[in-house]
């Protein structure tokens, strides 16, 4: 998703308890000299192990400066995401770093990294500890909203680590949040001498003030409240529906009855209401519940403990969510357990901190953890249909993460891969098609073309052999990519694509109008389906289905449909030829190839716009004419041999066309791999780390899009990128002396070690990080630019001899350069 344009900052922040969390993980960082699991044949010399890399996680980086990320407390891929909303206008995450922006509650729900309008942000939980009076109690957003403590160097008092997250306000009054899948837990701890701690719900004012049909109850002896609205989708046309349900719980003494309750209308409490109806509200209106507690006898300490169940199905649900995963309000342990489920997926992948700096351990790890905070996992809270199946939700959009996201999970975390996919394949056989961008159960806009098929794609080529141990049924996974591919919507703008016009002209037209959707990003839609048909055609492969293996891999080919060997780039000399979009009749439109890039005369944003005739989305043709990753050998030849092509790259790195805020982006840097220059992908690749990734709250390029520059990252600093629907990742050297990826569906842990590893120069230029050699378990390997995915599923030892010389090659064997159709790839 386009991030919006922010100037690169050049002062790095480090804001007061994020301040603490650097000086935790530098000193409580727990290592031990045991040996990793793994198979017998991946042996090297042990490092030692991390075993809290939640330690190494650094929650704000990206939290300002438009990284929109979000840093609260939350599970693996948990549907609660309880965290700080403040009043920023790139709250889209709740949270912003900048201490200028006040506080203005504690919700429950959140996405990471996202643009368009302002997600979720429901059930703000707030505290008061000095009101008046109960009716004096300042509810309404605008008027409780408060800073937070700021600390001597300026920066707000805020912590967070892995299921965890506090603030301090200039109330005085402590935060802390954690969380489970669907339930939070909040602590307030009120000042000293505190008589009346109140704690309220803001029912109605979600991220973008949108809500309706808003009910609610309040019970007076205990001060539950239960309630629920409607609100609008973020980034489409829909709406959905949400509840919860709210207890308490004095944590060291009996809480009691509420001395005081009642429901609060903007800044109106009404004394003794116990349900909305009670009050005159209306459209748009803020509303919620307020209650007052007796504080903790004898004058110590109150610390009031508030549990916060969710549901997309009822309160009643929202309440029983709560009962079951916090039944005993014990904070400790829930962050506990918490913490534990983070490490345990973070500790799949271990490094060798041997002279690393240790900026850079934290930054993979923290790249790691932001890749398993989206897709969400609903399961049980589908309110359309009833299902045995898992229920993912937050697809944010596929268009972002198909490309690295879910490659690395099938690296490490094939288990919730399996279980997101499941629950693709049961949306698609009641929705007819896969999901695209969804949210909050609600369809939202598709940004490429059917994106669910390369991740169906990605799972299968990788697990068919374990689809069955996994609950994935292979015909029902098959019969999701062909009506992806086969069958055109009502409505393409939200799922499934344009599939007549598709497989009429072998591309989509850009003077075609049709009802079912805006006649735009034809050019770019075009490129996706390509290499979506790509991934259905490898799934054929697999699974003997010779005559559709043939149609696909055809419909792959599409991309050179598009193709125009007669533009040229102002300023671009030798740059001949451009991929263009093409009308019905055959003849090309012209769109100027700087479009949509910072040279582009027009300022283009190329983003979703039914008015738009550019035919691409987001990215500039020059960029999206490198996409076609299922054959770049074709593309080679297009832009007139390798010399040219290694120009072109070059061209589009030194002259900025290169987007490192931008999914088409990501492959570019290793393309110099089809050109036998993997030398070349290396330092462009950690170039592009050392410019646009750092440790800071703004040390993103732009919006982390649901973990899709996460995983981005973790890549890179790997020394690997995917090919996503492929048994092949592009290989180049990592950021450590060793890396090791346990499999727990394989049970193998493949262990990555660059010989003679001198460290990482911090520009990624030069230094001894080009590979000479690839040696597999003693042997040396048929290339040096890539490694085939039989090396992870036997759990091999790979070893890397690294160079200065940035010459290097990929090899001299016929199966040293990466695969490609037309070279007879993928066979």
């Amino acid at each position: 998703m386009r991030r919006t344009p922010y100037p690169k900052l050049t002062l790095v922040l480090v804001l007061g308890q994020i301040g603490l969390a650097l000086a935790q993980a530098s000193s409580s960082t727990s290592v031990t000299s045991v040996a990793p699991k793994s198979s017998p044949t991946a042996t090297a010399s042990p490092a030692a192990v991390i075993t809290d890399p939640s330690s190494l996680v650094l929650s704000f980086i990206g939290t300002t400066n438009g990284g929109h990320v979000f840093p609260g407390a939350t599970l693996p891929h948990g549907m609660v995401k309880v965290g700080m909303d403040t009043d920023s206008p790139g709250n889209h995450a709740g949270y912003d770093a900048d201490p200028q922006f006040n506080a203005t509650g504690f919700s429950q729900l959140h996405d990471d990294g996202t643009g368009g309008a302002v997600p979720l942000s429901n059930f703000k939980i707030w505290a008061f500890a000095n009101c008046s009076s109960f009716e004096t109690c300042p509810t309404s957003i605008a008027s409780r909203k408060i800073l937070r403590n700021i600390l001597p160097n300026g920066s707000p008092d805020d912590f967070a680590s892995p299921g965890y997250f506090s603030t301090n306000l200039t109330n005085s009054i402590r935060v802390e949040l954690t969380a489970t899948r669907r339930t939070a837990l909040h602590r307030y701890t009120f000042p000293s001498g505190t008589t009346n701690p109140r704690i309220m719900l803001d029912l109605t004012n979600d991220g973008q003030r949108s809500s309706t049909d808003p009910v609610m109850t309040l019970d007076s002896d205990t001060g539950k409240l239960e309630g629920g609205a409607s609100f609008a989708a973020s980034f489409g046309p829909g709406r959905y529906s949400t509840f919860t349900c709210v207890t308490f719980k004095g944590e060291g003494y009996d809480l009691g009855k509420p001395t005081e309750y009642g429901i609060w209308l903007g800044d109106f409490p009404v004394r003794g209401a116990t349900n909305i109806l009670q009050v005159y509200y209306g459209f748009v209106d803020e509303i919620g519940g307020l209650l007052t507690f007796q504080p903790a006898p004898n004058g110590g300490s109150t610390s009031i403990l508030v549990r916060v169940g969710v549901s997309f199905i009822s309160s009643a649900q929202a309440c029983a969510n709560a009962e079951e995963e916090i039944p005993d309000f014990d904070f400790t342990r829930v962050q506990t357990v918490a913490r534990a489920q983070w490490n345990d997926v973070l500790g799949r992948v271990q490094v060798d901190t041997t002279g690393v700096d240790l900026d850079t351990v934290k930054l993979f790890y923290s790249s790691l953890y932001r890749t398993h905070i989206s897709p969400a996992d609903y399961t049980g809270e589908n309110p359309k249909w009833n299902s045995t199946e898992p229920y993912y939700d937050s697809l944010y959009c596929n268009w972002d993460t198909y490309r690295t996201l879910y490659p690395l999970m099938s690296l490490h975390d094939p288990v919730t891969f399996s279980r997101i996919v499941r629950g693709m394949i049961d949306i698609q056989k009641h929705e007819g098609w896969l999901p695209e961008c969804r949210g909050a159960t609600a369809m939202h806009f598709i940004q490429g073309g059917s994106n669910g098929d390369p991740i169906l794609g990605e799972f299968f080529v990788k697990f068919h052999q374990f689809s069955a141990s996994l609950n994935v049924s292979d015909d029902d996974l098959y019969n999701a990519l062909l009506a992806d591919a086969e069958i055109e919507p009502p409505n393409w703008n939200v799922q499934g694509r344009q599939a007549n016009a598709w497989k009429q002209f072998n591309y989509i037209p850009q003077d075609m109008f049709s009802p079912g959707g805006a006649n735009t990003k034809q050019a770019s839609r075009s490129l996706e389906h390509a290499f979506n048909d790509f991934s259905i055609s490898q799934v054929a492969k697999v699974l003997g289905k010779t005559e559709d293996a043939q149609t696909y891999t055809q419909r792959a080919g599409n991309f050179v449909n598009l193709w125009n060997p007669n533009i040229t780039v102002p300023g671009g000399p030798g740059v001949i030829g451009m991929m263009q979009p093409r009308f019905a009749n055959g003849t090309f439109n012209f769109t100027d190839p700087r479009h949509c890039s910072v040279h582009d005369p027009a300022k283009a944003t190329c983003f979703l716009n039914a008015a738009n005739r550019d035919g691409f989305y987001e990215s500039s043709p020059i960029v999206y004419s490198q996409y076609a990753p299922q054959d770049t050998a074709k593309l080679i030849e297009l832009q007139g041999g390798l010399d040219k092509f290694i120009s072109r790259l070059d061209f589009i790195f030194d002259q900025d066309y290169f987007d490192s805020t931008d999914e088409p982006s990501q492959q570019i840097p290793f393309m110099y791999h089809y050109a036998n220059r993997p030398g070349l992908s290396t330092q462009r690749s950690r170039q592009i780390i050392a410019q646009s990734f750092n440790t800071s709250i703004n040390g993103l390029p732009g919006n982390d899009d649901s973990g899709a520059m996460g995983s981005y990252a973790a890549f890179y600093l790997s020394g690997l990128y995917p090919l996503p629907a492929t048994q092949q990742f592009l290989l180049s050297s990592p950021y450590f002396q060793q890396i090791s990826f346990f499999n727990p569906v394989l049970n193998t842990t493949t262990k990555i070690v660059a010989e003679n590893f001198n460290g990482n120069p911090p520009d990624g230029t030069g230094g001894r990080v080009f590979i000479q050699s690839v040696a597999v378990n003693g042997q040396p390997y048929k290339s040096n630019c890539y490694l085939d995915w039989d090396v992870f599923t036997s759990g091999s030892l790979v070893e890397l001899t690294l160079t200065d010389d940035i010459s290097v090659t990929c090899g001299n064997g016929t199966d040293a350069i990466p695969p490609s159709l037309s070279t007879g790839g993928y066979d």
